[in-house]
């Protein structure tokens, strides 16, 4: 046994076709121990000959942040979880929101076409608050800045692809309660009794 070698106590053999007969040619001409490969040494030697896997870095700048503070929540989705709003995004992020603007990096993405979706958490409360309509009362946003009309955009509407090395995205917080009709009536009425 102690002229035994331990790739050849693992049971594997050489990868390359022929290669386990040249050594053992080579080993009985020798009287060397013949090597052979465990499949832990197979996968080692391909991911050396492999090298290092290629994978994308993403920078999302998130703007328009309220000076309120809260929690920014930051999801990156495929197309398979995106249309699902109770679905685990493929990568997240929660980061205190700092106002005007947000910065979150993900790194080692494979590459794909991805969306994102985000919400300024501004009472911290874990959800995205809404009206009794269903309308947001906190600050969102999409990918490629798409506008949501009585649902939110398709994945087709805010679908980015990556591939290898550096990317970034820049997402604008909208707020439907800054915009909506009654809180534009109610500025005007206001803006009429300070005159």
């Amino acid at each position: 046994m102690a002229n035994r070698s331990l790739l050849e106590l693992s049971g594997g053999e050489w990868p390359f076709p022929g290669a386990n007969a040249i050594v053992r040619e080579a080993a009985s001409a020798q009287n060397v121990p013949t090597m052979k490969w465990s499949k832990f040494g197979l996968f080692l030697f391909a991911a050396l000959l492999a090298g290092p896997a290629a994978a994308a870095n993403l920078t999302i700048r998130v703007e328009n942040v309220l000076p309120a503070g809260g929690v920014l929540r930051l999801g990156l989705y495929d197309a398979a979880r995106y249309p699902d709003d109770n679905s685990k995004p493929i990568m997240s992020a929660d980061v205190p929101a700092i106002a005007g603007e947000t910065v979150i990096t993900f790194h080692a993405l494979p590459a794909g076409t991805y969306a994102i979706q985000t919400f300024q958490d501004v009472n911290a409360n874990d959800k995205m608050d809404t009206s009794w309509l269903g309308l947001p009362l906190e600050p969102f946003g999409f990918s490629r800045d798409a506008t949501p009309f009585l649902s939110k955009p398709s994945f087709d509407q805010v679908k980015f692809a990556l591939e290898d090395g550096e990317h970034s995205q820049v997402i604008h917080l909208q707020n439907t309660t800054t915009n909506s009709p009654s809180n534009k009536a109610r500025d005007a009425i206001r803006a009429r009794q300070r005159q």
